[in-house]
């Protein structure tokens, strides 16, 4: 069951701000090796029912008025679907992923020559990172994981890159390997930027220092969590979510936001959800 800090006496009106979005087509997406605790090659998967899944969210994000942008998918990279761990973006600059997997490298370059034509500032990374898998912008700070994927390394350099506070994280939990799996920053813009959490995915300090950024964030158990149901993408109102994070639907009704629930379970099953399907385009400050 998902907890939360008290609720305000008054649940302020939430404002949706338009966002603008990279996605991938599935249309090569298999589970044909095991890099994360959720795949399993030799259960067959259903490509034709992960572009049903994947079209549902693309389409959930039009009507609520976000624009997107398509990656051509490359045959050979199943994984290519999950778009956020294709780089990070801010300021119109991107930092390319370099990926920790060698079934996954070919991702890296592929991103950062879209990014390219894109007309991105692109700064090509020395550090194994593995994009906005493992970093999260919350108001005017990164959160940046590390423990399973991302080099702490690429923190700094990242730090460098964007001239930002960079902000490590270490996960402690195979199952949420990477940062996005275990937050959702649900006001990404603004002062009072905040966030939900798996508080059992991080090791004691960067719980402790969880805590004392944002007090009023919410609490998510694992009953929710084991559907990556953190890994969600919010517009500061809507807060698209895996529709069986029943507990956490329940919380950000409690605090004012309005959950959109999809099923995305055969993404699951290559370890992604909402997010991981999702990179977010920052092209100006």
């Amino acid at each position: 069951m998902s907890q939360a800090a008290p609720a305000p006496s008054s649940v302020r009106e939430r404002e949706a701000l338009s966002r603008h979005y990279l996605m991938c087509r599935p249309e090569h997406y298999t589970v044909a090796y095991r890099i994360n605790p959720w795949m399993h090659p030799q259960v067959p998967t259903d490509t034709a029912l992960a572009l049903e899944q994947w079209q549902s969210l693309h389409d959930t994000y039009l009507r609520l008025g976000h624009t997107i942008e398509l990656i051509e998918p490359i045959a050979g990279l199943p994984d290519m679907v999950y778009a956020a761990n294709g780089g990070f973006t801010l300021d119109g600059i991107a930092y390319t992923a370099r990926f920790t997997y060698p079934e996954r490298q070919p991702e890296g370059p592929a991103y950062g020559e879209w990014f390219e034509r894109r007309g991105f500032a692109v700064h090509e990374a020395r550090e194994v990172n593995e994009g906005e898998g493992d970093f999260l912008l919350v108001g005017d700070v990164i959160l940046a994981g590390t423990g399973f994927r991302t080099d702490p390394a690429s923190h700094a350099e990242l730090s460098r890159v964007v001239g930002r506070e960079v902000v490590t994280l270490r996960l402690v939990d195979p199952r949420f390997y990477h940062l996005d799996t275990a937050i959702a920053v649900l006001d990404p813009t603004g002062d009072d930027a905040n966030i939900a959490y798996l508080p059992g995915a991080f090791d004691d300090a960067s719980r402790q220092e969880l805590q004392r950024r944002y007090p009023d964030a919410i609490e998510v158990g694992e009953d929710d969590a084991q559907w990556l149901g953190l890994n969600s993408i919010s517009d500061g109102r809507n807060v698209v979510i895996a529709e069986k994070a029943k507990g956490f639907e329940a919380a950000l009704v409690e605090r004012g936001y309005t959950p959109v629930g999809l099923d995305l379970s055969e993404l699951l099953r290559g370890g992604g959800g909402v997010k991981c399907c999702t990179l977010e385009l920052r092209i100006a400050r």
